[in-house]
């Protein structure tokens, strides 16, 4: 293992691509993605990576070519963001479908219109019920520790479905900091060859993504469901194989930062955790009983898991750099499903911040968890402009 580098971001998960040694690897350039598929595309004109890189002309044949290439037997891998990720859609519930394991980055990033290029995490919210499972990573070191684990849980033959890992854009890609990548051995002894179950093969024939009439359809749909589920222990048990194997440590579903005591949780995923374990620090010299569980695996959705986590609390805040307009929070949607008829049942309230990039800062931290306290909303924005006038709309 090469200790103590100090990386880019985009460099590093870029390295820890190429030891998973994907044999193809198709991905049309998007801010804040753009970075990643060049440094992948450098190591493989360099000679140190012996794979396929394929230049199109769109996400979605991006994602196309590397079905194919799946569909084949063989590792693949490709990244997108925002916009992309949205052209991608019709693939993307097309791989899942197809049982095709692959690994994808979705470098995090808000969604048209209006045009906005900046972190939030609406684009990969977006493809949560298309049958991909999604990790999200705090820091860089994170994101590699996931990109490895990933294609693991994809390609183990309980699971056969996709994974995509999510970065918070600029966050994460952007910023230099220490990271550790394993050595091609090491990845080597950890990740074995993938030995696909089915693929296209001439000499003996067979039909990927058939048509299903009504009476295919459902159960189709119902074995995805159910190989979700059954994921949740296969991806803590990936967690704790490469704890073992890295001597780093791996969280698996979530993290647990002073829930055990905690009257109030404080519930939200990727970056700003750190952010919100700075406050929690700061509330905790204070005398205040608060933790924060940062949700790692998002799907499958690991409700036995959570409530067992979270039932103690009194009360939970759930931050998140999503909306699901017209509803709410979708994290905060499924954090309330997990206590549906439990005994246990904690005042939960959710909180929108962070959208197109927005600052979160510590401020807007304590008056989420101050409003949910104090019990002023169950659902709101936090860090609204309040001198922007909405003309023509009821605000």
């Amino acid at each position: 293992m090469v200790k103590g580098r100090m990386l880019q971001g985009a460099r590093a998960m870029a390295e820890m691509t190429a030891l998973c040694r994907p044999q193809v690897i198709s991905a049309y350039p998007i801010t804040p993605q753009t970075l990643i598929v060049e440094e992948l595309s450098q190591i493989v004109a360099d000679g140190d990576l012996q794979a396929e890189f394929l230049n199109v002309e769109g996400e979605h044949s991006a994602a196309s070519l590397v079905l194919g290439a799946s569909a084949t037997g063989v590792r693949v891998f490709t990244c997108s963001s925002s916009q992309g990720i949205l052209l991608m859609a019709e693939v993307i519930f097309n791989i899942a479908g197809m049982r095709l394991p692959m690994v994808m980055i979705c470098v995090n990033r808000s969604v048209s219109a209006p045009l906005n290029i900046w972190n939030d995490q609406q684009d990969s919210m977006i493809m949560r019920d298309s049958g991909w499972i999604q990790l999200y990573g705090e820091h860089n070191q994170e994101a590699c520790d996931l990109l490895l684990q990933a294609y693991l849980i994809a390609e183990d033959h309980r699971v056969m479905l996709p994974v995509m890992v999510c970065v918070d854009g600029y966050v994460l890609p952007h910023a230099y900091e220490i990271v550790d990548l394993p050595s091609q051995e090491e990845v080597d002894a950890f990740l074995p060859p993938f030995q696909p179950i089915y693929r296209l093969d001439p000499d003996n024939p067979l039909t990927m993504g058939a048509y299903a009439d009504p009476e295919k359809y459902m159960e189709t749909r119902y074995m995805i469901h159910r190989t979700m589920e059954a994921a949740i222990p296969i991806i803590e048990e990936v967690a704790r194989d490469f704890s073992s194997a890295f001597g780093r440590h791996s969280w698996g579903l979530f993290e647990k930062y002073d829930v055990d005591d905690a009257s109030t949780v404080v519930v939200a995923t990727g970056s700003m955790a750190g952010t919100i374990k700075d406050v929690v620090d700061e509330l905790r010299a204070q005398g205040q009983k608060v933790g924060v569980l940062r949700l790692i695996c998002y799907r499958p959705f690991p409700k036995e898991a959570l409530y067992q986590a979270l039932s103690s609390a009194q009360q939970i805040v759930v931050i998140e750099k999503a909306v699901s307009l017209g509803g709410s929070g979708p994290v905060a949607t499924d954090i309330r499903s997990v206590f549906q008829g439990r005994p246990a049942s904690p005042r939960i309230s959710g909180f929108i911040i962070g959208l197109g990039g927005r600052d979160v800062t510590l401020d807007d931290i304590k008056t989420a968890i101050g409003k949910a306290q104090q019990q002023l909303a169950d659902a709101d924005f936090v860090g609204l402009k309040e001198d922007v006038e909405l003309e023509g709309i009821n605000a």
